[in-house]
Order: structure tokens, then sequence, then C-alpha cells
């Protein structure tokens, strides 16, 4: 097999470069390990960011993103029992957030590929990126139990933390920049309408806890809790007391209780991998980077990525100049390590660390009160939360 462009992975980053490569008319083919049914079902990221819904609706990916989505003018901050509500269209010129679930973003990427775009071949393994040094890198797969070879003009990773499209970068080349977290997240989806219209991020004594939902009749909660934490040594009324109490104001706002149907604990890390480049081997979203999901920065990273990369590789065939290419994990981490400060700033603001001293709960609430008094510090928060600009 031979084509323009080789990509590894069927998650979001992938499926939606495979399709703005289409649009550019520059073929590609995309490997995915699973299968359609869990690449459809697998739950993580389910903020867009503007510029990630307005990517998708440029590329034809947004319909029912903006019929079934929910856009979110705003956040909500909860702590000593007080709320304060930040503006997100009046702080940025207009700008705003889209609740839609990662699972229906590769849903409505999927059936458009499967429609009009290149081979997107599922349960096909990627073993190896090979020669991505060169200028005729390949990637060697298995698929329908044979081993084969996808050769290619340009390889991106988009297999996440423990695919292979790293592991084809030099040791002596790269560095690592890492921090890992001692608590994590304590996920349920709930059949119930949420409690609020818009999420909340609540920092209380007894720890962080976030209200988000995936639809208007389904609510995503998340406590924090010790790294380790099984999922299962929870039960549902003890989530619900917790959650109760950490999202208790001074007014009379109560929580809605339904039927818990699924329990994750999610671990926290920031992670951020370079280069992100090597020879014509491209590694984009969480292949090179992680953020703490406190600031809904993950797939919105990812999205900038292939951004970046598809304008580059069309800017290269229109003018023949690689300057765009070669910048790529420039142009990258610029964005990235902006995300990162904004995760880390978010999460430090908002959890309670082990073993916190009163001095620190209190730098805690003079943070967050602020950016409840200054327009100039919830501008600059808002500003993150609404995506910094793609390349």
């Amino acid at each position: 097999m031979r084509t323009t462009v080789g990509i590894i992975g069927a998650g979001p980053a992938g499926l939606l470069l495979a399709r703005l490569l289409h649009n550019a008319g520059i073929d590609s083919v995309v490997l995915e390990s699973r299968d359609r049914a869990y690449v459809e079902r697998r739950q993580r990221a389910g903020i867009l960011e503007q510029g990630t819904a307005d990517v998708l609706r440029a590329a034809g990916a947004g319909e029912r993103m903006d019929r079934e989505g929910l856009r979110h003018d705003g956040i909500e901050l909860r702590f000593d029992r007080t709320r304060h509500r930040v503006d997100f269209p009046a702080l940025t010129g207009g700008r705003s957030v889209m609740v839609y679930a990662q699972t229906e973003v590769c849903k409505d990427l999927i059936a458009l590929q499967l429609r009009e775009g290149g081979p997107l071949l599922f349960e096909a393994e990627a073993l190896a990126v090979e020669d991505a040094g060169t200028d005729t890198p390949r990637i060697r797969f298995r698929h329908e139990g044979r081993e084969d070879v996808l050769e290619c003009s340009y390889v991106v990773g988009c297999d996440g933390f423990w695919g292979v499209a790293r592991k084809a970068i030099p040791a002596g080349l790269t560095q690592v920049f890492e921090r890992t977290y001692p608590f994590g997240w304590l996920g349920i989806l709930a059949d119930v309408p949420p409690s609020h219209d818009e999420l909340v991020y609540a920092r209380h004594e007894r720890g962080f806890a976030l209200l988000s939902m995936r639809s208007p009749a389904v609510s995503r909660l998340y406590l924090q809790v010790p790294d380790g934490t099984d999922p299962g040594a929870w039960a549902d009324e003890e989530i619900w007391d917790e959650l109760e109490r950490r999202f208790e104001t001074a007014d009379d706002w109560y929580l809605q209780r339904g039927p818990i149907t699924q329990k994750t604990v999610t671990p926290m890390r920031s992670y951020v991998h370079e280069p992100m480049r090597h020879g014509r081997l491209f590694l984009a979203g969480d292949a090179a980077h992680i953020v703490p999901p406190t600031g809904a920065k993950g797939l919105n990273l990812a999205a900038g990525d292939v951004v970046t990369f598809a304008r580059a590789l069309v800017h290269r065939q229109e003018t023949g100049s690689p300057e765009l290419l070669d910048a790529y994990s420039r142009t990258c981490l610029s964005r990235v390590w902006q995300a990162e400060r904004f995760s880390y700033d978010m999460t430090t603001l908002l959890h309670r660390a082990p073993g916190a001293t009163p001095f620190e709960d209190r730098l805690q609430l003079a943070r967050l009160e602020r950016i409840a008094s200054s327009r100039a510090a919830e501008t600059d928060l808002a500003e993150a939360y609404t995506g910094f600009p793609f390349g």
C-alpha cells in the first residue's frame, strides 16, 4: 500500500486530519488498532473550544454538533460556599465553548470518512514506524491476520501515549517534561438532567468537584480522590453525598440525583515530548503531550496539532516551500505550553493537595477571590478556556 499521509490512530485527531486532507485533495490512509464500535463509545473529552468547533464546521463535520451540542457561554466557580460566573463572550469578544462528547465527534468524522474519504482500516495494529528520518517513511502494521507495509510521504502519529509513533524518534534527540499529581478524578455518568446549565468548578476543603454534562438528560460529574482509588470502592449514595458537600452554596441551589451508569478513575498528569517532529514523522495529540483534564484542553490541543500539520502540508504542495512543515514542532509547542500552563494553574487553583497547610488553603482562596473581583484576571481565564489560536 502507498499513500501521501499515513495516519496512525482513528481518534478525533487522526479522523479530523484525514478529513482536512481529503478536503484539500491530499490522499491518506488511517490505521486504527481497535474496532469501530470501541472507537465510537470511547468516553473522553466533552468540551470543544471555539476554534475546534469552527474547524469542524469548516470541514463539513459540524451539522450534528450544532444541532445536538450545548453551547456554553461561561462556567461557574464555587468556593467558600459562594458562586461566581465567568461570562466568556463578554470577556473574549464573543467566544464560547461547545459541550459535545468526543464519542460524537468520532462518529461524525468516521461516517464522513467512510462515505467520502480514503481508506480507514479498523483492527489494523501499527507495529512500527520505519525510516522516519528519510523521505520514504513506512508503517509496518497487522491487519486481518497478516502483516503489511504502508509506504508514505509523511507519517502522523495520532496513536496516543502508548502508541508506536513516538518510539520512532531517537531517544538522544528528545526531551521529556512531566509532572504527576497525587490525586485523580472519580468520574460518573448519571441518568439525570444536569443540576446547572453550565459547568461548575468547585474548590472545597474536602477536595475538588466538577459538574458537567453529556446531554440535557445525562450528567457527568467528578470528585477529586487519592491517586490509585478503586471506583468500585465508592457506593452510589456515598458519591452523591460527597458531591453534595463539595458543591454546597449559601443559597437554595441543590444537586439532583439519579441512577449512576458508569464509574471510572482518571489519573492526573502533565507530559510534553519535544520535539514533535523527526524527519517526516509528526506527532499529534496524546502521542506528544498530556494535560490534566481540569482545563479541558486535551482534545483541543490535538485538533490544533492536526490543523497546523494540514496547513503546512497544503502550503508545501502549493508553494514548494517546506517552511511551515519545518516549523511544525515549534508552532505546536508554543500552543501546547500555554495549555499546559493553564491546565496546571486550574489544577493547583482548585484541588487540595494532600497535606496542604492553612497558608496554602488561604492562597487558593485569595487566587479565586482575585478572579472574582478583577476583570483582568477573569479575562485571562476566559481567553485560555475558550482556546488559544491555532498556528
